[in-house]
């Protein structure tokens, strides 16, 4: 039988049936998937029963894996394999994790609108998100399509941001927390990027809007000013029109495009339940600046 696509609106999110990703997919198979997720940003797999492996052997359809930021930390073992990032409220020991735990304040980063990677030299395209274990209560994830949204910027903002380079930074989003604890050694293992502020997808060739809460500054623009701007952005972008919000189910797998979306956790009682979340995330070829062929400015 072949798999079956199910749209939640017409161009953004769509549940695909009639497949197990556990097992070895025909090239029919895999080519659809590729096409749906051309055109949709943002998959759903319901009842999905995967070992890691057969998680990173899905990612793989799709490129090439990086592996967890959590690697550097210096206070923790990691609690899964490396390239697999761990976006649960456990610890090394599979316990909920404590109120004053550094891992919780660095996860809580992740309830700020955001894409992932960007603060990475190369960053994601794909990020396939898997729920072995959900809350019951909240622990939602919305997604905002950033194609949509840059659609529906006046012609005068478009002209304004084309060409613009943006400094990304993971400690540019954890300050906006109040979370700035970080090594010599965490911090020079994560430099700033440059990253492009509006992409051409390749595969449908739309425009779409590539904002994080990891941006800072706009490269030619004061710093006030860029603060502006993407504030602007992130706030048209996250309007309700362009925004879909998924309530997990256990063992939906969820796989969406860094390239033209933007997610954010919400809130659950990550003191009480346990929710096992486990995202196997597709690099990028290269940095989004060198794909689209702009120059990065030499600022002093």
């Amino acid at each position: 039988m072949a798999l079956s696509i199910y749209p939640i609106a017409s161009n953004f999110v769509a549940e695909i049936g009639d497949v197990d990703l556990s097992r070895p997919l025909s090239l029919e198979d895999r080519e659809a998937i590729k096409q749906a997720f051309w055109k949709y940003a943002v998959l759903i797999f319901p009842e999905q029963a995967m070992t890691q492996q057969q998680h990173v052997d899905f990612a793989t359809i799709f490129g090439p894996l990086e592996t967890t930021i959590q690697k550097h930390r210096t206070d923790e073992a990691l609690r899964i394999r490396e390239d697999i990032a761990d976006v649960s409220n456990l610890d090394a020991n599979n316990r909920v994790w404590g109120e004053t735990s550094r891992q919780r304040m660095f996860q809580l980063g992740n309830r700020l609108w955001h894409t992932d990677s960007t603060f990475r030299k190369i960053p994601a395209k794909a990020s396939l998100l898997y729920g072995r274990t959900v809350a019951p209560i909240g622990g939602h994830t919305e997604f905002a399509d950033m194609r949509a949204a840059y659609d529906a910027l006046p012609e005068t903002m478009k002209k304004r941001i084309d060409g613009l380079i943006v400094e990304h930074s993971i400690f540019t989003s954890r300050a906006k927390l109040g979370f700035t604890g970080f090594s010599d050694e965490e911090r020079a293992a994560l430099p700033p990027v440059p990253q492009v502020m509006v992409r051409t997808i390749p595969e449908n060739d739309r425009k779409s809007l590539y904002l994080a809460s990891h941006a800072g500054r706009v490269f030619g623009l004061p710093d006030a000013e860029a603060a502006e701007l993407l504030e602007t952005l992130t706030a048209h972008a996250t309007q309700r029109q362009f925004v879909y919000t998924h309530r997990w189910r256990q063992h939906d797998l969820l796989i969406w495009d860094n390239r033209c979306t933007m997610h954010r956790g919400t809130e659950f009682d990550d003191l009480r339940w346990k929710r096992d979340m486990q995202r196997a995330t597709v690099s990028e070829p290269a940095n989004s600046c060198e794909m689209a062929g702009v120059a990065v400015p030499v600022e002093v």
